[in-house]
């Protein structure tokens, strides 16, 4: 059911961008700050797991970052935290200057993971309506709304369809209109297409990052692969695992504009070498 013409929202406009997001050389505000988070499971017990330790992190506003690392090095639990979906046992986390908690109140967060978590039940547009009803939008600032954000992925004509008559990789694209529906500031997506077939996933990769590209939200991205997170990601933060710490930052020297082609150059086989050499490093201490 893929096709291999549509892309992410061909026929909307581009917003207006602030120059701060033009020139990455001027000062941008700070979306995410993490100050010294630890989160330890079970710490009453003879045997805490420490999930996170002392972490510090700040991002900022219309970056795209990706948390790299193996199973077990909290970059899921990190992505939890900033989300208020995790508490953090010491420390600070901050979300546009206000706890993760006023946050989310404020609907600051989008949420997309590896499953799409759709309603089987429910056609593909109540699906995205879902979120603006329980905002307690009009059902027909809803559905105008919902429409525009099932354009801005692809998925016009699709509207009356349900989940299981949709590709696994169509699904994720209606799990992320429902996420992009009430326009928040931050697009949290926990390794949303790690399920995905190989080819399938390179569409989305780069669909994603044309979107990125057109509306500079702020992105934090999870994910165990070296290949999409150089791809999409203008930043890369390393983990390690026991206890779950940042290992290593990078900043990435590609262009911001990116097409899969883009994978062969020296440059982006150079970095992801960075990014494994860092992993590689991060496990051995």
């Amino acid at each position: 059911m893929w096709c291999n013409a549509v892309h992410f929202g061909v026929s909307m406009n581009k917003p207006e961008l602030s120059p701060s997001l033009l020139n990455p050389g001027t000062s941008r505000k700070v979306a995410v700050e993490v100050r010294n988070a630890s989160v330890i499971y079970g710490a009453q017990t003879d045997a805490p797991v420490h999930a996170l330790s002392n972490i510090n992190l700040q991002i900022q506003e219309g970056e795209f970052v990706a948390l790299i690392g193996p199973s077990g090095c909290g970059k899921t639990t990190l992505m939890r935290v900033i989300a208020d979906l995790e508490k953090i046992s010491a420390g600070e986390v901050l979300v546009n200057g206000v706890s993760p908690h006023d946050a989310r109140l404020a609907r600051a967060y989008g949420y997309v993971f590896q499953a799409p978590a759709l309603f089987p039940w429910r056609t593909v547009l109540a699906n995205v309506m879902l979120p603006l009803h329980i905002q307690g939008r009009p059902k027909a600032e809803a559905k105008t709304i919902a429409l525009q954000h099932l354009e801005r992925v692809g998925l016009t004509g699709f509207e009356s369809k349900y989940p299981w008559q949709l590709s696994g990789g169509m699904q994720q694209r209606v799990s992320i209109a429902r996420a992009l529906s009430f326009e928040p500031q931050i697009l949290m997506m926990d390794e949303p297409f790690g399920a995905l077939d190989e080819i399938t996933r390179d569409r989305l990769n780069e669909q994603l990052q044309q979107l990125w590209q057109r509306e500079r939200r702020t992105v934090v991205f999870v994910t165990h692969s070296i290949s999409e997170a150089v791809y999409l990601a203008t930043r890369i933060v390393v983990m390690s695992p026991r206890p779950g710490r940042i290992a290593k930052v990078i900043q990435s020297p590609l262009p911001d504009e990116r097409h899969l082609g883009l994978r062969d150059s020296a440059a982006f086989v150079n970095l992801a070498h960075e990014v494994r050499e860092a992993l590689a490093d991060g496990h051995h201490d």
